[in-house]
């Protein structure tokens, strides 16, 4: 495989470990879903997460909910 050639990407869900400010992929895939609302997010989109909970959210507002659950 040469630097011009795209690696072929799994389809399914990617196995994520969320850390300040940048995330590692342990399972690639192309999306996680959202503990919130369960819709997909390509990784390409992945913006909001929490570290303390290891969970990925679609939006902001998925996120302040998620917060304002666990106060």
């Amino acid at each position: 495989m040469n630097r011009f050639e795209r690696r072929p990407i799994d389809a399914g869900e990617a196995k994520i470990e969320f850390v300040d400010g940048e995330y590692r992929i342990i399972r690639p895939g192309a999306f996680v879903r959202c503990a919130v609302t369960g819709e997909s997010i390509p990784l390409e989109e992945l913006r909001y997460w929490s570290v303390d909970r290891q969970e990925a959210y679609s939006s902001p507002a998925a996120s302040m909910k998620r917060e304002c659950e666990h106060g």
